[in-house]
């Protein structure tokens, strides 16, 4: 991943992409905030060009003025080893820099990188190298952000429109089959050679009780069994936060399913959809997908067990060429929640400066998630990829997979 060449043929092609997602929009879709989860397309694209600069440029290049004095605080997200900032809530209330300016910013940064890269001593590119292939990594996070955002703006507006052409591939009736797996000790962690984030290290042992996996993902029709079988009405079903949450927002079904002229349908990014049944269902909360788990006599796996699991059936995956899940696989489909509380692994430390602040600071009071998404990098779909999410959310591609006891 260091060589010059492959480094600036990567950041090219994590910049371009970015944009490429970001071509079907309209002007004034790359600026609202429906909600605090929620931040404008126009943010996405100055945040990252911002980890650049700051993070390469003003500590790489000689001399190096920013491109405006005020951009680090308009597009910092949470450093705060780097300054103030502004609010996460705020970012939509901004009507300036424009989007145009936005995309000035973006191609005056880029080109500086690039010329940096070209330029900079074998020492200096050794140097940076490790860091602009986490801003790199961050970018592709992003871009998965992009996606959930983007539905999550164009859903606000009654009219549904699409962002994307085409239909997703119809799903195939989830299989009815559980793996099972003996327990014992197994390695969990990175420890190959690759790119991973600091929370998937250090690898460790850790010791499992014989368990079973479902082979498939829990079906929309599954899910709406639950739902006509009284499933948002029941409080012995759901844990005491998720129940307050579910009756304070009206919850009574997967975020983005609606009804019209009797016929359930579902938001996707190709538009308002005939809901599928066989698809995984998406966009649930873990409060859902627990007590869906505890309705169905079941359980949430852990992160350990999802991943011991996902090794045994051949390891990384590529990613599903759609924008809505359709698969029932352990990678690319959607994110599955797990009971496992993200948590740092023994012996794990905190990096030293802002860098540091990327994930460690956020192990609290959150739900671990495995497998990636359909709107996830394909090289992001790796058996010890960690993601965390507040277990309210839903505007992400989150699904359920179940497990038990053996």
């Amino acid at each position: 991943m260091h060589d010059r060449q492959m480094l600036l043929r990567s950041f090219a092609t994590a910049r371009s992409t970015s944009e490429r997602l970001c071509k079907p929009l309209c002007t004034e879709d790359y600026v609202p905030q429906p909600h605090t989860d929620v931040s404008p397309p126009r943010w996405h694209l100055a945040h990252t060009t911002w980890f650049f600069e700051e993070f390469v440029l003003k500590a790489f290049a000689p001399g190096y003025q920013p491109f405006h004095p005020q951009y680090a605080f308009l597009f910092n997200s949470y450093y705060n080893l780097v300054g103030e900032r502004t609010l996460r809530h705020e970012r939509g209330g901004m009507t300036r820099p424009t989007v145009a300016q936005v995309y000035e910013y973006r191609h005056s940064i880029d080109a500086r990188v690039t010329a940096l890269l070209e330029s900079c001593s074998d020492a200096t590119q050794h140097e940076l190298a490790p860091i602009l292939e986490v801003g790199l990594n961050h970018e592709q996070q992003h871009q998965e952000l992009l996606l959930a955002d983007i539905k999550s703006i164009l859903h606000q507006a009654p009219l549904f429109p699409a962002y994307a052409e085409g239909e997703a591939p119809a799903a195939d009736a989830p299989p009815d089959t559980w793996a099972k797996f003996g327990g014992g000790v197994t390695r969990i962690g990175h420890e190959q050679g690759g790119f991973a984030f600091d929370n998937e290290s250090p690898a460790h042992d850790v010791l499992l009780q014989p368990f079973k996996l479902a082979h498939g993902l829990v079906s929309n029709a599954q899910y709406l069994e639950f739902m006509l079988q009284g499933g948002y009405r029941r409080p012995e079903l759901w844990l005491s936060d998720g129940w307050d949450v579910a009756q304070a927002q009206r919850w009574d079904s997967p975020l983005y399913w609606h009804m019209q002229n009797g016929q359930r349908t579902q938001f996707t990014l190709y538009g308002l959809r005939a809901m599928d049944p066989h698809a995984p269902v998406t966009h649930v909360s873990y409060y859902e997908a627990d007590a869906y788990a505890r309705w169905a006599g079941k359980r949430l796996p852990t992160e350990f067990e999802w991943e011991h699991a996902a090794r045994q059936q051949g390891g990384d995956a590529a990613g599903l060429p759609a924008l809505h899940p359709h698969a029932h696989g352990m990678h690319g489909s959607v994110w599955q929640w797990t009971s496992s509380s993200y948590a740092p692994y023994p012996g794990f430390r905190v990096c030293q400066g802002p860098l540091g602040e990327y994930n460690g600071k956020f192990m609290v009071n959150q739900q671990v998630l495995r497998g990636g998404s359909v709107a996830s990098a394909p090289d992001h779909l790796r058996v010890t990829y960690r993601n965390f999410w507040h277990a309210d959310k839903r505007w992400q591609f989150s699904g359920i997979r179940l497990a038990e006891d053996a």
